[in-house]
């Protein structure tokens, strides 16, 4: 059985300096080591640590969202022998790529150490939580976040969920040492995820303000409009946490991915069909209106988003000067990705074309375009999107009987003002549908590539891919053992 070691001497992400003394958690912010999991706020600073090393340019920064996995399934435009051309082509014994997967890899894995490390002293040190439920909400935060990682380790690495006997076997790291970690079968995998996520809803339900508050209380704690006064800030803004809502689209996300239509469909309509204590819908699809007011990057459909106070910086170096761009001809986006249906919000407020010094013109998607300085909290869009409610309307068309699934398909397209597009007569022509949804939403976000390994999608099917690129979703082992 392959094995390989993850060295967590507390791991190194955590512990800045070169003794490793303190834990650079947040601006301003420096804990000595061995104080840090001595009060509750030690543990929320060490948890805010592990949110802010998911938002990695190797990992959800970049790499996971608009970066490597986009580059898979060839979103932007190349040059001839780079990193994104052989990508695109599947290369995977191109030094370059190996470096990539590698990273990716390595980092996640330094994250789930950090979580476990948070997990094995909540245990220890139980008795210094004061408050209630923040010993609740701390954990099934870590568990949570545990379940997505691994999770998003298996997508990548692992297995066609059609074939799960052929490719990688993992480890689902639970603690926090320097054993070796045993690569562990495709199932025991699967069951080890979804008891980390059922363990954390059943902890986080009671406490979770989500389930109490509507969306736009969460987003704007304490604010005038506002029906959410929290006491404590760590209760704050739990739409950029692994709150309970965002447990259950990943439970039904995951759930998907491993052939269980049933339990997907059942997580997905608990989370759409959530009302606020006005009876209004918790999560909305957006609109037109999110579109016209610049809210690209749609935070009013994001469960999980993590806050990156830096996107409007990350614009501009990856976008504002065409580096990630596709084609030079409008009807590259109109044409092959929309359908030129001439009323898609996306087609019509989703991308720009961006004129160089040197007189280049491209097309460069708007999604993660942000002012530097927002009005308002509620305005303030700088968010990576983790999970969003159109993702569960996707999977619900999907695993609903087919005349339900017809009808959140129609839903979907109402609110992306497709209204008009033809009704699928039949199954796999609604599937067909439903894929190519996935890539025209969620084009930069990096989950069209998982639905396409999740189906086996062949390259007739995928959207710009290369002529001369062979398919493979079979990523090779990484070839890092270890973590340093």
């Amino acid at each position: 059985m392959k094995k390989y070691i993850i060295l967590t001497s507390l791991v190194s992400f955590l512990f800045l300096g070169s003794c490793n003394k303190f834990l650079d958690v947040l601006p301003r912010t420096q804990i000595p080591a061995d104080k840090l999991f001595d009060s509750e706020q030690g543990f929320k600073d060490a948890l805010a640590g592990v949110y802010i090393s998911a938002k990695s340019n190797t990992t959800y920064g970049k790499a996971l969202t608009f970066g490597t996995i986009e580059s898979l399934i060839s979103s932007w435009d190349i040059t001839t022998n780079s990193l994104e051309q052989q990508l695109g082509l599947f290369n995977y014994s191109d030094n370059r790529v190996i470096d990539q997967f590698n990273a990716i890899f390595a980092k996640q894995y330094a994250t789930i150490a950090a979580i476990n490390a948070i997990l094995q002293n909540l245990e220890s040190n139980k008795s210094i939580f004061k408050t209630e439920g923040v010993y609740q909400v701390i954990k099934a935060e870590c568990l949570g976040l545990r379940a997505y990682i691994h999770f998003d380790l298996m997508r990548l690495y692992g297995p066609i969920p059609t074939e799960p006997e052929i490719g990688n076997q993992l480890a689902y790291v639970t603690e926090f040492n320097r054993e070796i970690h045993q690569h562990i079968s495709y199932e025991e995998y699967k069951s080890k995820i979804f008891t980390d996520l059922k363990q954390a809803e059943e902890l986080i339900k009671e406490f979770d303000p989500m389930l109490s508050y509507s969306m736009n209380d969460v987003r704007n704690p304490n604010g005038f409009a506002s029906n959410y006064k929290p006491l404590d800030d760590f209760m704050s803004y739990r739409n950029m946490r692994m709150n309970y809502y965002a447990m259950k689209a990943l439970e039904s996300r995951a759930s998907l991915w491993y052939r269980d239509k049933d339990n997907a469909y059942k997580a997905a309509k608990e989370v759409i069909d959530a009302k606020d204590a006005d009876g209004e819908v918790k999560f909305k699809l957006a609109t037109g209106k999110d579109f016209t007011t610049t809210n690209y990057i749609l935070t009013s459909e994001q469960i999980f988003g993590l806050y990156a106070f830096d996107l409007a910086t990350t614009y501009t170096d990856n976008f504002g000067n065409a580096t990630y761009r596709k084609g030079t001809s409008a009807t590259t986006i109109t044409n092959q990705l929309y359908g030129n249906t001439g009323t898609d919000f996306r087609e019509s407020s989703l991308w720009n074309i961006v004129t160089l010094t040197n007189g280049s013109r491209y097309n460069v998607i708007k999604k993660f375009w942000v002012t530097a300085d927002n009005v308002t909290v509620l305005t303030d869009y700088k968010q990576l999107p983790m999970i969003r409610t159109s993702e569960l309307y996707l999977i619900l068309a999907e695993t609903a009987p087919f005349t339900e699934g017809l009808e959140y398909l129609k839903t979907f397209r109402a609110n992306r003002n497709i209204s008009g597009l033809s009704i699928p007569a039949d199954l796999p022509t609604l599937q067909s549908e439903i894929i190519k949804e996935y890539r025209k939403e969620f084009y930069g976000e990096g989950q069209a590539y998982y639905a396409y390994k999740r189906l086996n999608i062949p390259k007739p099917q995928i959207l710009f891919a290369p002529s001369n690129a062979v398919v493979n979703y079979l990523l090779p082992m990484p070839t890092v053992e270890s973590i340093n």
